[in-house]
């Protein structure tokens, strides 16, 4: 009897520390929006569109410096969200540097869309390791793209200076798509190669439902999750500076204003020191 005591108070104890254990694995997350204001981001937007000699005229709006509200904090669905309107294309981006990382954001498409891009598909993105000006010849500072648009979640894009080993091959379109196991492929603008790289496979939700995005980033490694399935890996990310080429394990984390309406939630992060086995 004492014996059968003694085994129920020790799994008793063991199951009470393991869950104490995984409780404390899930505190480690950051929440990045808290839901109310835009606390730790700031806010970057070009100049209104504008058609012909009035769009070159027109001065960038700059640095939080935001009269439609084209960021803006909602309550959608009983939960707080970011809704970025697209009207005017630029960014939202933490005011502080990540490195060693799993960050985990939801998003949906709304359904409003604005000139230049009526007639084509909902674009956004989610740019990691971002760092230097606002106001690039890209427009968002120098990054690599988690691609959020319909139908692409989970494509890789190089802005500016960057350069990515990722392991891909040439579909009928004669475009790279990601593939594990193939050789790698080093992607940077201005190269035969060039800056983009399709996911593989596809698997965002229809318009309008929330999508989970993962992002896993240790090292120069980065993983793109979408929905829980690995799309893309991404590998010896780096970027010219001075004419060398360096490691870019680090930066901000930006979210895109490209036309379309989409709402953002859920903005968490976590530290890491490897990659999960699973994702390779």
């Amino acid at each position: 009897m004492k014996f059968l005591f003694l085994l129920t108070c020790i799994g008793f104890f063991s199951v009470a520390s393991a869950k104490a254990q995984a409780s404390k694995k899930e505190g480690n997350w950051q929440t990045l929006f808290n839901g109310k204001d835009f606390s730790g981001w700031e806010t970057y937007l070009d100049r209104p569109y504008a058609e012909g000699d009035q769009a070159i005229q027109t001065p960038p709006l700059g640095l939080n410096n935001d009269p439609r509200h084209v960021f803006s904090v909602v309550n959608l669905e009983g939960q707080p969200a970011l809704r970025i309107s697209g009207e005017t294309f630029g960014g939202i981006n933490t005011l502080a540097d990540f490195e060693n990382y799993h960050l985990r954001l939801e998003f949906k498409w709304g359904t409003q869309k604005y000139p230049p891009r009526l007639d084509h598909v909902r674009d956004s993105g989610l740019l990691y390791h971002s760092s230097g000006p606002h106001g690039t010849p890209m427009l968002w500072m120098e990054s690599f793209e988690y691609q959020i648009q319909e139908g692409d979640c989970g494509d890789y894009w190089g802005v500016m200076d960057v350069l990515a080993d990722i392991p891909a091959r040439k579909n009928k379109q004669d475009h790279y798509v990601y593939q594990p196991g193939a050789q790698p492929v080093t992607f940077q603008d201005k190269t035969p190669v060039g800056r983009w790289c399709i996911k593989n496979p596809d698997s965002e939700k229809p318009s309008g439902q929330w999508n989970v995005v993962d992002l896993y980033c240790v090292g120069d490694t980065c993983v793109h999750v979408l929905n829980g399935k690995v799309n893309l890996v991404v590998t010896h990310a780096r970027h010219v500076v001075n004419g060398r080429v360096v490691p870019l394990t680090r930066g901000k984390i930006q979210l895109q204003s490209e036309g379309s309406e989409v709402f953002y939630r859920a903005i968490q992060v976590q530290k890491m020191d490897h990659l999960p086995a699973n994702l390779l």
